[in-house]
């Protein structure tokens, strides 16, 4: 049938472009006559491909000198165990709980030491973004710790929180270079990239250098110490080669589209073709208020679970897939990241539109 407009949360949709840019490359990448897939991890030609990535990135972030990129694996979940290993010197920090994904953080931090949910927006699903500018910050907290972008919930902050004086880390896995941000404001940063940059299995880790150190929790494996990876520049052991291969071409294809700020914009605009439809429309609501709203993640639902189900299976058969919601809020969620073409939202609001004046009682 053709390409579809793929509405999924992650693994998501890449830019066309790159991946017919790896299509032509899969047999012979760069006259090497081997696949990226093929090849091995400390050749010259595989050290040009981590190095440019690296490189590309530090630019499209403006990441400062004195923090290191790392291209690991394990997902963002594995984080949420490394972050306490690592960094929990004082056995204390604090948790900002705005859905599933810092609620796991937070639970996992439990193990290590003592989490403190010094904020939550569980009490209205997760549909709100704590007022964050005076929060208990603990004395002796090691860091303080967001999910930047709810994918789930379809929240952002708009405003980091005000850590007094604290690290601040940060899960941006889902908003991950849709726009600029000020990598100095944090300590940590770190996103898996199967939602905004690239194939499921990597996750990018952008730290402060005075955080890298072997003072680590006793027990903390060889391969959960950032240390091995920073010391390694990402080449401590076989790397997922080929994920960092792609993540490399968008990194590319950033650039080539004029950068993070250029996004930030493009990223406004298809937002809010779906927002202004999502508050004038009689069948269809958001479920997020207004100022926390996501530009990657736009939760949606009619109230009546039938006709949500109408919906994803009719939207499907016209080529607009993967609409339905997580299990956690029902109906719909349309994942409009990076790569997601203006017209595939506007395709979808026509749909919209039109299942709203048949259906609607």
């Amino acid at each position: 049938m053709g390409r579809v407009y793929n509405f999924s949360a992650g693994p998501a949709v890449l830019p066309e472009e790159v991946l017919k840019e790896a299509a032509d490359e899969m047999l012979d990448y760069n006259g090497s006559g081997m696949s990226v897939m093929e090849m091995s991890h400390r050749s010259k030609v595989y050290d040009d491909i981590i190095k440019t990535a690296e490189k590309d990135l530090r630019q499209l972030l403006g990441i400062p000198d004195n923090y290191k990129v790392m291209f690991l694996q394990g997902g963002a979940s594995t984080q949420f165990a490394m972050i306490p290993m690592n960094l929990m010197k004082n056995k204390v920090a604090d948790y900002i709980i705005t859905g599933q994904w810092a609620k796991k953080a937070y639970k996992e931090a439990c193990i290590y030491g003592k989490a403190n949910a010094i904020a939550s927006s569980e009490d209205k699903t997760f549909s709100y973004i704590p007022d964050c500018s005076d929060l208990p910050v603990s004395e002796d907290a090691d860091y303080v710790y967001i999910c930047e972008n709810n994918t789930i919930y379809g929240t952002k902050y708009k405003k980091l929180p005000n850590t007094k004086g604290k690290i601040l880390v940060s899960d941006v896995s889902s908003c991950f270079l849709s726009e600029p941000m000020n990598i100095s404001d944090y300590g940590v940063v770190y996103g898996g990239v199967q939602k905004n940059i690239g194939p499921a299995g990597v996750v990018i880790t952008i730290m402060r250098e005075d955080l890298i150190t072997d003072d680590v929790l006793p027990g903390t494996p060889t391969m959960l110490k950032y240390k091995t990876h920073a010391d390694n520049d990402s080449l401590y052991n076989t790397p997922p080669a080929y994920g960092i291969y792609i993540c490399g071409k968008v990194f590319k294809w950033l650039k080539s589209m004029g950068g993070l700020q250029v996004m930030k914009e493009r990223n406004e605009e298809k937002a809010r073709v779906l927002y202004d439809f999502l508050d004038s429309s009689k069948m269809f609501t958001g479920t997020v208020v207004k100022e926390d709203r996501s530009l990657m993640n736009v939760p949606f639902v009619t109230g009546d679970k039938e006709l949500d189900a109408k919906f994803v299976a009719e939207a499907s058969a016209e080529g607009l897939e993967n609409l339905k919601g997580h299990r956690t809020v029902g109906g719909m969620r349309a994942s409009i990241y990076n790569a997601m073409p203006k017209a595939g939202v506007e395709k979808l609001v026509e749909f919209m539109s039109d299942f709203e004046k048949k259906n609607l009682k």
